[in-house]
């Protein structure tokens, strides 16, 4: 499995010659949709969904229902490629397996509605990997490898840690990093690090562009 960050929430997976990309939003590179056989998109907000990213790739457009009403509104010249999920349905892409879990956004505030969300589960030869969106939904099965978010409106980073201590992956990759300062990334990693590694957990947040 080669799994690349292309910014945000934004990840690329390629296994056996098919490739995923998962949320593919306003702050992730275009590159990243580039031979892609296939796009997830988690939920709604726009540093998860980019409409002129979509219009980069012919690939089929695997999300919600609220996705796709959003699409046939801003993009309706990629509407025909969706196919709209529902919560712990599976499928598969080539030879990658999987699962869409949960069904809700976590809570912004309680005055603010809540928004549809789905995380992914995937089944990459012998590893799993699990992309929770804008959520801490747990998967319910053991993981290998966890898309952690970091630093969120919705999130305290205490709430990530205790997160992904409970999913207990092997291996956390940090997604949804472009909502703190370089300065506050600098001491949530410290604290990802630490608190994960204290249970021996690895943990790591890619460059751009860069591979694990």
């Amino acid at each position: 499995m080669r799994l690349t960050k292309f910014g945000h929430a934004a990840v690329r997976i390629e296994h056996d010659g098919t490739t995923l990309v998962l949320d593919p939003g306003m702050w992730s590179q275009r590159e990243s949709v580039e031979g892609a056989d296939a796009v997830l998109i988690t939920h709604e907000h726009p540093d998860h969904y980019d409409a002129d990213h979509l219009r980069a790739t012919d690939a089929p457009i695997f999300t919600i229902a609220a996705v796709a009403a959003q699409i046939r509104k801003s993009a309706p010249d990629v509407a025909e490629r969706v196919r709209v999920v529902a919560p712990d349905e599976t499928w598969s892409i080539g030879g990658i397996g999987v699962r869409a879990i949960g069904e809700l956004h976590a809570v912004i505030h309680p005055d603010l509605p809540r928004f549809h969300n789905s995380g992914y589960l995937m089944t990459v030869g012998e590893e799993s990997v699990f992309h929770p969106g804008d959520a801490l939904t747990f998967p319910g099965v053991p993981v290998d490898v966890l898309l952690a978010p970091v630093c969120a409106p919705w999130m305290r980073a205490s709430e990530g840690i205790d997160f992904a201590r409970a999913v207990g992956a092997g291996r956390n990759v940090a997604i949804h990093d472009r909502v703190y300062s370089a300065e506050g990334l600098g001491i949530v990693d410290m604290q990802f690090g630490r608190l994960l590694g204290a249970r021996g957990l690895d943990y790591v947040r890619l460059p751009d562009g860069s591979d694990l």
